[in-house]
């Protein structure tokens, strides 16, 4: 098990760094750039494949623990060490970050995205899969760090070099923002590390607050949470991700909205709750209030992306969506409850499934059509693709539905027990605030059905296909190969929500009585 953790996390960067030597000549396929992309393919293959077994090895009667832990030594003078393990909260993350990592690396050899060499674009994408799960194995506030910042510099490239109209701004957007939140955040943790004694947040969470002053976990909670709310991102600091996903290629979205905006949400998790509760319990209502804020701008963003004659980009208006969706998720954080918490992780698997799928559909509409601007894809009667491409209509409004928390599918649990969260919150909360942000959210919901039926209706229905217009491709073979996986989870996580609640409750018990349970 340490042996399967440690090559989760340090196989990808070793993939990158042989991604960029010659392709042995027995090895080189029909060229060398099909070479690398199925290198790309089999080792992230062969990660998603030790993630699994890594789960099926975990010992699901004692989530809360910490497994296949590795601690060693690495900067003794200042105790920083590499220290990796997993729990019922990091466990699904690793996994959902495997799994996108594969499906986008097959989606690449099929359909590899225009511009430089592809070996530059398989070494970048797999430094990216290795900084984001690293986020999540790693035990140390430092290592968290340097982890939580090693997918600036690939996502910059994969923006800036392989991205669509408006690339550079966007992608330098990207960078300045996270990066100026990444510095106050750095200041937080070395606050923590240097009050506290020790940056091991195994031991901070177990320590509950208990060796930091009220006022060093309110200095920590606003330095830390600042960063964490940018790459959540949290409204009103969330204006650098509709560019990013606008000019991003497909897989460049898929994983943006995946899984690098639950390295924020997971952040608070992990750091912010249970080693400083305190101070946690100072902003939560900020925290709430900006939440639901987010979940009915980006809401009313869509629905203004979503109207005729509005110019709106159907992969602009999924980003908005994620804005309002990453909402639900920091209201159940901020209510500071198991129940709220625990919906928080379930949402945050939930849209990263959802939403991967999303952005896979939307570059599938993009490359038959040529766009993804609403207006030009309706058209008279609607891009119509129930009756040009029936199979790809039918997923883009399972997504839809999925998307907006249709009982039965992923989307609902977690946004259903974020509001549970927020209606009874903990103890010291203010419950009226509380009462009116679980109003808001749930008003949000309404929203949300509102402008997917909406981008339903206006892109898959319509009239059939006029006599001698050229045919559209339906779905193929390699992209049913990808989009199943997500299909498939998005319904057993629907149907049966105790695979994930059963992982994520007792750890999320366990962080928030500090350790003592």
């Amino acid at each position: 098990m340490q042996f399967l953790l440690v090559l989760i996390v340090a196989g990808p960067l070793l993939g990158a760094a042989t991604a960029l030597l010659p392709a042995p000549p027995g090895l080189r396929g029909k060229s060398p750039d099909q070479a690398v992309l199925r290198h790309g393919v089999t080792v992230t293959g062969a990660i998603l494949l030790a993630a699994i077994v890594l789960a099926l090895g975990f010992d699901h009667d004692h989530p809360s623990t910490m497994q296949a832990t590795t601690d060693v030594g690495w900067i003794r003078a200042l105790d920083v060490r590499i220290h990796l393990g997993v729990d019922g909260i990091s466990l699904p993350l690793l996994v959902l970050t495997a799994l996108l990592g594969f499906l986008c690396a097959l989606h690449s050899y099929f359909k590899t995205p225009s511009g430089p060499s592809p070996k530059a674009f398989v070494a970048l994408l797999l430094v990216l899969e290795s900084g984001t799960l690293a986020t999540f194995a790693v035990l140390d506030l430092v290592l968290f760090f340097l982890a939580f910042e090693t997918v600036l510099v690939p996502m910059y490239f994969l923006i800036a070099r392989w991205g669509g109209e408006g690339r550079r701004a966007a992608s330098w957007k990207f960078v300045l923002y996270t990066l100026l939140g990444s510095v106050v955040m750095l200041l937080g943790l070395l606050l923590v590390g240097v009050k506290a004694g020790t940056f091991d947040m195994v031991a901070l969470a177990a320590g509950n607050g208990r060796g930091l002053t009220a006022s060093v976990q309110v200095v920590a909670v606003l330095a830390i949470g600042l960063g964490l709310a940018v790459k959540t991102p949290m409204w009103p600091l969330h204006s650098w991700l509709p560019d990013a996903h606008t000019a991003a290629p497909t897989v460049g979205s898929v994983l943006l909205a995946g899984v690098l905006l639950k390295m924020g949400t997971y952040g608070f998790v992990r750091i912010v709750l249970p080693i400083a509760p305190d101070g946690m319990r100072t902003f939560a209502p900020y925290l709430g209030a900006f939440a639901v804020a987010g979940i009915v701008y980006g809401s009313l963003a869509c629905l203004a992306l979503a109207r005729p004659g509005a110019k709106g980009d159907l992969k602009r208006l999924i980003a908005y969506s994620s804005v309002g969706h990453m909402g639900f998720v920091l209201l159940g954080i901020a209510s500071m409850t198991p129940t709220g918490v625990n919906g928080a992780l379930f949402a945050n698997v939930a849209h990263g499934l959802v939403t991967g799928l999303l952005f896979f559909l939307v570059g599938a509409v993009k490359d038959r059509y040529g766009t993804a601007d609403l207006d030009t894809l309706a058209g008279a009667t609607g891009a119509a693709l129930y009756g040009r491409a029936p199979r790809l209509g039918a997923l883009l409004a399972f997504a839809a539905v999925a998307s907006l928390g249709l009982p039965g599918l992923a989307g609902f649990w977690g946004e259903m027990l974020a509001l549970f969260g927020a209606f009874d919150p903990a103890e010291g909360l203010s419950r009226p605030a509380f009462l009116a942000f679980t109003a808001i959210g749930a008003f949000g919901t309404l929203l949300t059905a509102a402008y997917l039926l909406i981008v339903v209706r206006r892109v898959c229905a319509g009239g059939p296909r006029p006599a001698g217009e050229t045919p559209i491709p339906d779905v193929q073979g390699y992209e049913f190969a990808a989009w199943t996986p997500l299909v498939a989870l998005t319904v057993l996580a629907g149907l049966w929500p105790a695979v994930l609640l059963g992982l994520t409750d007792p750890a999320v018990q366990k962080l928030l009585a500090g350790g003592t349970q």
